[in-house]
């Protein structure tokens, strides 16, 4: 049964690759309407620990539930629409590069099979002006594209079918600054105007700082951080101290002052 506090639970998960293990004993909710961001050095099992919320891997032990709904050993009716009500922005897009823009968006209108072409066209161009991408650019190839339009595509393709639930692999890596502080404007519009509640995975403090209602920090195969960023700053975990300890993460913090 759904627990209506919680979009995703997640307890005693196990991760492991042949005998390495990546995660050990992850226990985490994500609350409806949050922002939960995951952190950690490259291998920490950020991405290992989307794809098993995703369902896309299946963990050694332990539960995940999305929406109520078993991401493993599930009906796979019930799998498909549990997935249906999430959006995943990948790292670096992921495009098809045989598709244009317009059918990237289509397609998982499309895999339906509910829609008609004119409903699907409605659709693809209410999709591209939330993302704020002209119409001409919809027969565009991705190879056309540059960094920032990719992402903000991949976006429009993720909200394709109105998910209540974003995962966001990286979102702003690969953009210059500029491009990058219009990115996360938008998605805190999104965030805002949809009630969206989102995972996020990044290295980039700005990104962090600027989205994240909560922030869990992984290392050594656990979670050794959670909660808000003054609550995971003052641990004194050494990747902790390492990462939040630098010039570039103090600028980063500046200006947050009483909200940490």
């Amino acid at each position: 049964m759904e627990n209506k506090d919680y979009i995703i639970e997640i307890k005693g998960l196990y991760a492991r690759f042949g005998t390495h293990a990546v995660l050990e004993n992850i226990n985490l909710n994500i609350h409806h309407g949050e922002v939960l961001t995951l952190v950690g050095s490259s291998g920490s099992g950020k991405t290992v620990l989307l794809r098993n919320m995703l369902g896309l891997e299946t963990p050694a032990q332990g539960t995940v539930l999305v929406f109520g709904q078993p991401m493993y050993n599930s009906n796979l009716n019930k799998l498909q629409s549990t997935r249906n009500r999430s959006g995943v922005l990948f790292q670096k897009g992921a495009l098809f590069s045989a598709l244009s823009v317009y059918d990237n968006i289509a397609l998982p209108l499309r895999e339906l099979h509910t829609l008609d072409e004119d409903m699907i066209h409605s659709l693809v161009m209410l999709k591209l002006k939330m993302v704020e991408i002209e119409p001409q650019h919809a027969s565009k190839m991705p190879s056309e594209l540059s960094g920032g339009m990719i992402k903000r595509i991949a976006l429009a393709r993720a909200m394709a079918l109105d998910p209540e639930l974003l995962f966001l692999d990286e979102p702003t890596a690969g953009l210059d600054p500029v491009l990058s502080d219009s990115f996360v404007k938008l998605i805190q519009t999104l965030r805002s105007e949809l009630s969206l509640t989102i995972v996020m995975a990044t290295h980039d403090l700005d990104t962090l700082v600027a989205l994240s209602d909560r922030v869990a920090v992984l290392a050594d195969q656990h979670i050794v951080a959670l909660g808000n960023l003054s609550n995971v700053i003052s641990s004194s975990h050494p990747f902790i101290t390492s990462y939040f300890g630098g010039d570039r993460s103090k600028r980063a913090l500046t200006g947050i002052g009483n909200n940490l």
